[in-house]
């Protein structure tokens, strides 16, 4: 595995897999360019060497055949713009408008290939009939790996270097996320700076946190979020839940949760979580009051209440003033922070306190010197409106891919390249 920043692309072809599935209007113009722009340093270092770059999507589910709605040839003028020079487009990704334009390729030149999804080889899902047997769809699999393979080497055979710069489809076994990189020797293929910045990043809180780490666990459902909790366990000093999830915790000590969200199925696994944080010295922290509403909506009328006396009909939907003191003064004195989920329905202005506060806290700590990383997209969305963006350390857009990474998953585009 080659580092990015010592590699000299110098006349090489490098072919980059970057995750340019953005949205687009109903003129399938690009609405939020966020993704493009996130890939501009790794092309221009290998268009500045002297190289030139091969660059390859997915846009939508297109379920392997192609559909006009999601060309990436949408993409191209925009794509031009933001990284500062022409970008030519080739109408397939192996056919043979891709090799004779990838063939053609000089140094400082930029092809983009169409989506990689309007090939079945790309996912590697057959397609099966309902009523297949077992011995069918086993025969239909293994013929997919082998076009799979083939899908792989044709992209490889396009480029000297492979360069994976998408951590967001880096939870996926694609051809172009991970079997592709079987084609490059490991001096020939590398993380492209986004991906390598979003491991890094990750690194720094789940391998190598500093003291004390305390992490930040929000979001409507606990059963969405068990795999990451029994894995920060091992890692963390203090874990904060908020935000509907913790009303299983409230009922299954027998608190009265009113009409709150609560999965009951769950109540047990809530308890047992509890318990191996107090064996590992984990402390876990929740509201202890609430802003509870009578209707899920803005104009709800609210009272503050214990989170274990919630009355019938009424609903939490934030954290309370007393809680969220105690949170802030957590979060402020940690010098590792993640954050993943709000901790209220920040969406409602009303009941965004928590959230903010949080968000608030984060970058005080920041500034005292914490590491802090803020990911999913609730989280982001949540820093984005309060403007905290510029106050963290690090922010991961990746949403599959990051989710795995916490649960202590080996990612498949990762393991690609790290071998």
């Amino acid at each position: 595995m080659s580092k990015i920043d010592a590699y000299n692309f110098a006349g090489k072809k490098a072919i980059v897999r970057v995750d340019f599935n953005v949205p687009l209007n109903a003129e399938f113009q690009v609405t939020d360019d966020t993704r493009i722009r996130a890939a501009v340093p790794t092309i221009s270092k290998i268009l500045k060497d002297g190289g030139s770059a091969i660059i390859m999507s997915h846009l939508g589910r297109p379920k392997g055949k192609f559909n006009s709605d999601f060309s990436l040839k949408h993409i191209q003028a925009h794509m031009a713009k933001v990284i500062g020079t022409e970008v030519i487009f080739a109408t397939d990704c192996v056919g043979p408008d891709a090799k004779a334009k990838a063939a053609a390729l000089k140094p400082g030149q930029v092809l983009l290939l169409e989506n990689l999804r309007f090939h079945l080889e790309e996912e590697g899902k057959p397609k099966l009939a309902d009523d297949a047997s077992e011995d069918e769809k086993k025969a239909a699999k293994a013929e997919m790996k082998e076009k799979q393979k083939e899908f792989s080497k044709t992209l490889a055979s396009l480029a000297d270097v492979y360069v994976n710069d998408a951590f967001g489809t880096a939870h996926r076994a694609h051809a172009s996320t991970a079997i592709i990189a079987d084609y490059f020797d490991a001096d020939n293929k590398m993380f492209g700076y986004l991906i390598e910045s979003e491991v890094e990043s990750l690194d720094k809180v789940i391998k190598n946190p500093k003291r004390p780490f305390t992490a930040i666990m929000g979001g409507a459902k606990v059963s969405s979020k068990i795999t990451i909790i029994e894995n920060l366990l091992d890692k963390v000093d203090n874990l904060i839940l908020g935000g509907g999830m913790t009303f299983t915790f409230y009922k299954a000590h027998g608190g009265k949760i009113g009409s709150s969200l609560c999965e009951d199925e769950y109540i047990q696994l809530a308890l047992d979580l509890e318990k191996k944080a107090a064996e590992k010295g984990v402390k876990i922290y929740m509201a202890n009051d609430i802003i509870a509403a009578d209707k899920f909506a803005a104009d709800a009328n609210t009272q503050i209440c214990e989170s274990s006396n919630i009355p019938d009909g009424w609903l939490g939907l934030d954290a309370g003033p007393e809680s969220i003191k105690e949170m802030k003064e957590i979060i402020e004195n940690s010098a590792t922070i993640l954050w993943n989920g709000p901790v209220g329905v920040f969406e409602m202005d009303k009941f965004a306190e928590g959230s903010k506060a949080v968000g608030e806290a984060i970058v005080a700590a920041t500034k005292k010197g914490a590491f802090s990383l803020v990911g999913g997209g609730d989280s982001v969305a949540c820093v984005n409106k309060f403007g905290f963006a510029d106050g963290v350390s690090y922010i991961s857009t990746a949403g599959g891919a990051l989710l795995e990474y916490l649960e202590g998953k080996e990612l498949p585009g990762i393991k690609a390249i790290r071998g």
